[in-house]
């Protein structure tokens, strides 16, 4: 199975409206509920391919345990096995607003911190994340840090996944990333914004060879609508569209994730991985509502992605 955790987890809302408009009052069209978190995104994007998934993290109150109702839903219906390994907290679970813009397409979002996680609390998930390595053919991990969680703590979690040899993927941001790619995961994720926040750099090349060199064994960085940048040991490759595609692009990068990590367990070699993680974002973003994709977008897509290599890797 693949393994996802997700310390933050969330309850995805997202409003629909006619338009935006700032000191406004405004008529929803649609709202909807999905369980949320990047790594929750990823595991039902991996779940909808029909792999066997596992999500871990923490959940906790009413919006935790509405969280864990909808990924019950989720695994009753989907194609895959998705099952939940949340370990429970005395907080609750936080909620993620996404603001759709009808007229625009344009997304507005609202993250709520997350709950406070206490120091027994975190001492139980690691026991449960050691247990959960045993079976995992790869681990993704995804998002932000809760209150009370330590901020090294990926570089805890990458390093009990290596002993255990399970390939692991980093998706974070600031100064976790930053602790956790010394820790030398096997996949690091980030967008240009997180890349550059990290290396000091805003060339996307000399930025992720930098990221790199901190540790991490191969640096796929995402760049939005020119697609994927990829620097392994293997060489390095540029993945993007055939064209710009318009949507709703949040959990675009949670699809790459999953594209990466499906690419991975099966063994493909890496321009057939970032062409699968680039039809998965373009069709995510062609979705209403992260964590899903247009599976139709996505086998059109696939065939029409260009992958070009030669990218100078030191």
């Amino acid at each position: 199975m693949i393994l996802t955790v997700t310390l933050n987890t969330a309850l995805d809302v997202t409003y629909r409206v006619p338009r935006l408009t700032p000191h406004a009052s405004h008529r929803v069209r649609e709202v909807t509920e999905r369980p949320g978190g990047k790594g929750l995104n990823v595991a039902r994007v991996l779940a909808a391919l029909g792999h066997e998934v596992t999500v871990t993290g923490f959940a906790g109150g009413d919006t935790g345990a509405t969280v864990r109702h909808l990924l019950a839903r989720d695994a009753a219906t989907g194609p895959g096995l998705l099952t939940d390994a949340l370990v429970p907290v005395s907080g609750a679970t936080r909620r993620t607003i996404a603001v759709v813009d009808a007229a625009s397409g344009d997304t507005t979002q609202l993250n709520e911190p997350g709950p406070f996680v206490t120091s027994d609390e975190w001492a139980t998930f690691r026991t449960r994340y050691a247990e959960l390595l045993g079976s995992a053919r790869a681990v993704a991990l995804c998002g932000s840090l809760p209150p009370g969680v330590p901020v090294g703590a990926y570089a805890h979690l990458i390093r009990a996944a290596r002993t255990a040899r399970v390939p692991v993927l980093l998706d974070t941001s600031g100064e976790p990333l930053r602790r956790g790619i010394a820790a030398r995961p096997d996949i690091v994720k980030p967008n240009a914004a997180e890349l550059a926040e990290l290396t000091g750099s805003q060339e996307p090349l000399r930025a992720t060879r930098d990221a790199r060199g901190r540790g991490a064994h191969a640096v796929v960085a995402s760049l939005g609508p020119e697609g994927l940048l990829a620097v392994t040991p293997e060489g390095g490759w540029r993945a993007a569209p055939p064209a710009p595609v318009s949507g709703n692009p949040t959990g675009a990068g949670d699809s790459v994730v999953a594209g990466l990590l499906a690419g991975l367990v099966a063994g493909e070699p890496w321009p057939r991985r970032l062409a699968r993680a680039v039809a998965l974002s373009a069709a995510t973003v062609r979705a209403p509502v992260a964590g899903e994709f247009d599976s139709g977008a996505y086998e059109g897509v696939l065939a029409q992605i260009m992958v070009t290599g030669g990218v100078t890797t030191a």
